[in-house]
């Protein structure tokens, strides 16, 4: 084929996400070939292109057709399933690749699998990259959220296609080269169990006003539109208070409230809370959206222990306290618990994004990773920008807690966090992403913790020794050994009786 009548860019897998992404890299102008194993949907896609302004998409039949209907070097983005199908189209399209030529990866991919292919790409001359790609099929068709990884020479063939087909917003376009190895897909999977923490945050905020609160659908839609306006303007915000306006088509009512309370997952929200313990980094909120996410597929056991805690004398004490509720109140405090809660499970994800990065020599730029999430992406915020400028103040910042500028607004929200937290615990409403925020900040911010007394179990139970405040080294104590010591009571010079001689 004549050079000139060769694609800048080959895309195989034309599911929802592929598509889209397919027919948004021809209409930003970059002629683009598409292959996938069932043939209608190449057939579908080139009716699209069509249809939607006659974009230069070409569709092909075989892996040689399409491969070769690529200006060389070639790039091909694939997105199929993770796992072995990923496996199965790198050899079906490789076996008609070109020394120098590049697969991209733009699935959900285990990190480890992706540095495992670099190396067996390298082997026969490709170069590889590993591409979290964010924003669901809307994105995709209109602007990405892209974190590309692996090879910068794969990244730099690309480059200018990325830059254009990413969302774009006021300081650049949402792509940038994350790193070697695998560390696009371990970002992206880090994205997606913030994400998780995000949504289960606002379920809870939801819950709240709902139950304890008592608003109504209408009024959640209002107060939504209204916190997205705000510090909290966001996708996942503004979707919500979309959510609450629709109807239900099959009867009276809003849909939201004939939904089935049963969560799905894909995976990427376990491997995050995975990683994050293999590590040793608290990511408690992030956590317990999962085991959320777990709970709620118990849907039979809970409505059964429902009733049977019911019959054992337990009270539905919602109904009781949102009588005694200052709505005012209780809407703002639960902004501004919102807000504190997305705090602390942001600063969970980029501490465990820093983690991995020094582990792996990997020397991520968290201001960049905050600023491409900013469009496109799933949790694209106004926050964004304040997280992109405080670590632009400060590389080596140990937290977002200690940010100053972040640090002053969560001490002038603490005050509605309690209340918020205080309040549904007394209503019997479970808040564990706002619990586990607001534990993570109290153990955070104290100089001084009970470890000390778990230090001296393990001491004690195991040898495992300990350190002290006043004298350098480690020690071991035989504490079965020690003579007991009777305590003076602290309101009095008079020695306690001891209990069994009370009588």
């Amino acid at each position: 084929m004549e050079a000139s009548a060769l694609s800048r860019i080959g895309l195989a897998g034309l599911a929802v996400m592929g598509q889209n992404l397919a027919l948004n890299v021809a209409e930003k102008g970059f002629p683009i070939s598409v292959y996938n194993r069932t043939t209608s949907k190449v057939d579908e896609t080139l009716d699209r292109a069509h249809r939607e302004g006659q974009l230069p998409l070409t569709g092909h039949y075989t892996p040689r057709d399409f491969v070769l209907s690529i200006q060389r070097p070639r790039s091909v983005i694939i997105l199929v399933k993770a796992g072995s199908p990923v496996d199965q189209t790198i050899a079906a399209l490789s076996e008609h690749m070109s020394p120098g030529d590049c697969i991209i990866d733009g699935g959900n991919e285990w990190y480890l699998n992706t540095e495992r292919r670099i190396h067996e790409a390298s082997q026969k001359g490709l170069l590889y990259l590993g591409m979290g790609v964010s924003g669901g099929e809307e994105g995709a068709r209109h602007g990405p959220s892209l974190m590309p990884g692996g090879s910068f020479e794969a990244y730099n063939n690309i480059r200018d296609i990325l830059q254009k087909v990413a969302a774009q917003v006021d300081d650049g376009p949402c792509v940038t080269y994350i790193g070697e190895g695998g560390s696009g897909n371990f970002v992206k999977m880090v994205h997606n169990g913030i994400e998780y923490g995000d949504m289960q945050l606002i379920s809870e905020a939801y819950d709240v006003l709902k139950h304890v609160g008592g608003l109504s659908n209408a009024e959640l839609a209002e107060i939504f539109d209204e916190w997205n306006k705000g510090e909290l303007e966001s996708f996942l915000v503004e979707i919500t208070a979309d959510i609450f306006k629709v109807k239900d088509e099959y009867g009276e009512g809003e849909l939201v409230d004939k939904i089935l309370d049963k969560t799905g997952m894909k995976g990427t929200g376990k491997w995050t809370v995975q990683q994050a313990a293999e590590l040793s980094v608290a990511a408690p909120t992030i956590a317990a959206s999962l085991d959320c996410r777990y709970l709620s597929g118990l849907k039979e056991e809970r409505e059964k222990a429902a009733k049977v805690l019911k019959e054992a004398g337990l009270k539905d004490e919602v109904q009781n306290v949102g009588v005694h509720v200052d709505k005012k109140r209780l809407i703002d405090d639960v902004r501004q618990a919102l807000y504190a809660s997305k705090i602390c499970s942001y600063a969970q994800g980029m501490n465990l994004l820093r983690s991995k990065s020094n582990e792996k020599g990997w020397n991520l730029n968290f201001g960049e990773l905050a600023r491409i999430w900013k469009g496109g992406c799933i949790i694209r915020a106004v926050f964004l920008d304040r997280i992109k400028k405080a670590y632009q103040r400060n590389p080596n910042l140990a937290s977002l807690v200690v940010d100053p500028e972040f640090a002053r607004e969560m001490v002038q929200r603490q005050a509605a966090w309690r209340r918020v937290v205080g309040l549904a615990i007394s209503a019997g409403i479970s808040t564990p992403g706002m619990c586990a925020s607001l534990s993570y900040f109290d153990t955070y911010r104290r100089a001084r913790l009970p470890a000390n007394l778990v230090q001296a179990q393990r001491d004690l139970f195991g040898a495992h020794t300990y350190e002290r405040i006043d004298r350098p080294g480690s020690f071991h104590t035989e504490w079965t050994k020690l003579p007991a010591r009777l305590v003076p009571v602290l309101s009095s010079n008079k020695w306690p009786t001891p209990s069994f001689m009370a009588d």
